[in-house]
């Protein structure tokens, strides 16, 4: 049965409904939205807003921005979850709304885009994030890991057939898993105290990996 948050994306075409419900199932949302705290969160790399749509549902005091590079997906999260007056939705970049708006959220959650930028950029991009929280504010980050499995080698196939050929997913310059202890060194640098890494690949087919930390 379909989480009940889902119910907003009703409206939109049957193959984003699709797109939306296999987003929900294929990756552990439910688990990244329980671990958001506060009442002002963003979510970096938002695209139809399945997860911002998680966590609203049952949280009226909540306030959630929404931010992709993608403006047909930032269309669509408009047009369904973006009818929630307490959702906020932007085609922008993570390091310009930090500059817009340095300190301005309790959570930011970043769940599979490491994955589809490059190595590079991986810095500034958690710099950004950091500069977006409030002083102790709570990093979420979802992606998947580097573990040498097959899990490891069908998502990176995964990614690249959803990029490349069927076009459904941005990418802004790369497309890899880091391995867990990489993960925790980015965001330890980036100025964040990691609380918890724990492996979420148990029930799916992609080594999911999920890091809470908060920041400094």
């Amino acid at each position: 049965m379909a989480h009940a948050s889902l119910k907003v994306f009703e409206s939109l075409p049957a193959k984003e409904r699709w797109f939306c419900r296999a987003r929900l199932k294929l990756a552990p949302l439910e688990e990244v939205a329980a671990r958001a705290s506060g009442r002002n969160v963003l979510d970096v790399g938002c695209g139809h807003g399945v997860l911002a749509a998680l966590l609203l549902h049952g949280h009226p005091e909540r306030r959630v921005v929404g931010i992709d590079p993608d403006e047909r997906k930032i269309e669509w999260a408009k047009g369904s979850v973006g009818e929630n007056p307490n959702a906020e939705f932007r085609a922008t970049t993570i390091e310009a709304l930090a500059a817009e708006r340095p300190d301005s959220f309790d959570c930011v959650i970043i769940a599979d885009v490491l994955c589809l930028i490059a190595r590079d950029t991986w810095a500034p991009f958690l710099d950004a994030a950091r500069r977006l929280l409030e002083p102790g504010g709570r990093l979420v980050l979802k992606d998947a890991e580097n573990d040498g499995s097959w899990r490891a080698a069908k998502a990176l196939w995964q990614e690249r057939l959803m990029v490349h050929v069927l076009r459904r997913t941005v990418s802004t310059g790369g497309i890899g898993f880091a391995t867990r202890s990489e993960l925790a060194d980015y965001v330890t640098r980036a100025g964040f105290v990691v609380d918890e890494i724990e492996s979420h690949a148990r029930g799916y087919t992609t080594p999911h990996v999920l890091l809470t930390a908060h920041a400094v």
